[in-house]
């Protein structure tokens, strides 16, 4: 993975703390490089939906912050993205020990960047199975 710059690096830290839905679901930031950001969070009872697998909802928040972060590495450090859109396929019931989120640009630009992140379950033994793929547009805005 690419480094970044310290300043951009705590940028992103100090961002991640302010999102109550990050802390909600106790995610936390695993690696932080140009270009792509890790998250983790573990699974309980608070995050299922009716057949007791992570709802979607959580899969999708945990993909969408780390996408978000891996575009905000490539940009100028005065300024922040949002999301434009994004798409999910959820491809196996969100089950483990600790689900990894995997944000990665595909193609940065100035007016819009093109995301993507991959979505595991690790097992018990360390084994990991992808839950779900998302495809998003992210734009940067103007600190507020």
């Amino acid at each position: 993975m690419v480094e970044i710059s310290p300043h951009i690096a705590e940028q992103i830290r100090d961002s991640f703390m302010r999102q109550g839905m990050m802390q909600t679901l106790e995610a936390q930031i695993d690696e932080i490089g140009l270009g792509r950001v890790v998250l983790s969070m573990r699974p309980n009872p608070n995050m299922s939906q009716q057949h007791g697998v992570v709802h979607a909802g959580a899969t999708f928040a945990l993909g969408d912050s780390a996408s978000g972060y891996a575009a905000l590495t490539q940009i100028p450090a005065e300024r922040e993205v949002m999301t434009v859109e994004m798409k999910i396929n959820l491809i196996a019931p969100a089950t483990g020990e600790r689900l990894i989120a995997t944000g990665s640009v595909v193609k940065p630009g100035k007016r819009l960047l093109i995301t993507r992140c991959d979505i595991e379950a690790e097992a018990l033994d360390g084994t990991r199975k992808t839950l779900a793929i998302l495809q998003g547009t992210m734009i940067p805005v103007d600190r507020a």
